[in-house]
């Protein structure tokens, strides 16, 4: 029997994903949660795609483990729990091209990339769509970078560490980054708030209703009384 898992690297906890293959078939499932933590604690944060193989007859099983998507691997490597949600607006990290071949090469087997080199290319690709830079630049310029060759060198020597005055240089430049773009976030808050309380304003006015003034009727004009006629004088 094989159970196919996604798990939380080194913290699987009991649920009815195992529970219920595992229980009628007397296989013991802490022992299974066990195992399972125990190879996948190296992708501690991420989620991982696990693989239990059991042998019914024998109530033996084998715990397999693959690597996590090339999404989850950009997101350690930044040291983010997401990508940005408006990746054209906000970027939430900035890795290095060592960095960017470390995860290529972990990948490796899964990306279906004839070499390093496009497989580097595709895992940029990724970096686009999670808003994250690459040498402190935009991922899309990377990939006409790849292109053209300029990180031959690196990709051939399959470099992975980072220099550590490259690496500070790359911190500055994204705290700058970071910076402004919460600055600009603040202000476009800002007016976005003032423009729905102007406009919330703007419908209470409009909903207060206007009194007419009334022009007073004219009272009837009254006819002037007729004096009393007078009787003739007697003979």
């Amino acid at each position: 029997m094989n159970i196919k898992l996604l798990v939380d690297g080194g913290a699987m906890k009991p649920g009815p994903a195992l529970s219920q293959k595992l229980g009628p078939a007397g296989i013991p499932i802490n022992k299974v949660i066990e195992k399972i933590n125990e190879e996948t604690s190296s992708f501690k944060g991420m989620q991982v795609p696990v693989e239990v193989e059991v042998d019914l007859k024998t109530k033996s099983f084998e715990v397999q483990v693959f690597s996590p998507p090339v999404s989850g691997l950009l997101k350690k490597e930044a040291g983010i729990q997401k990508g940005s949600g408006l990746q054209n607006k906000t970027k939430v990290g900035n890795l290095s091209i060592e960095e960017i071949i470390s995860v290529a090469k972990r990948k490796m087997g899964s990306l279906l990339c004839k070499d390093l080199k496009s497989a580097v290319k595709t895992v940029v690709g990724s970096c686009v769509s999670l808003g994250i830079l690459v040498e402190s630049l935009d991922p899309v310029e990377v990939e006409r970078l790849i292109e053209e060759g300029k990180y031959d060198q690196e990709i051939k020597e399959g470099k992975t560490e980072t220099p550590e005055e490259k690496k500070n240089k790359m911190k500055e430049f994204f705290n700058e980054l970071k910076d402004a773009q919460e600055k600009k976030l603040k202000i476009e808050t800002q007016a976005k708030e003032e423009a729905e309380a102007a406009s919330a304003a703007s419908a209470a006015s409009a909903a207060v209703p206007v009194a007419v003034a009334k022009t007073p009727e004219k009272a009837p004009a009254k006819t002037a009384a007729k004096a009393p006629a007078k009787a003739p004088p007697k003979k």
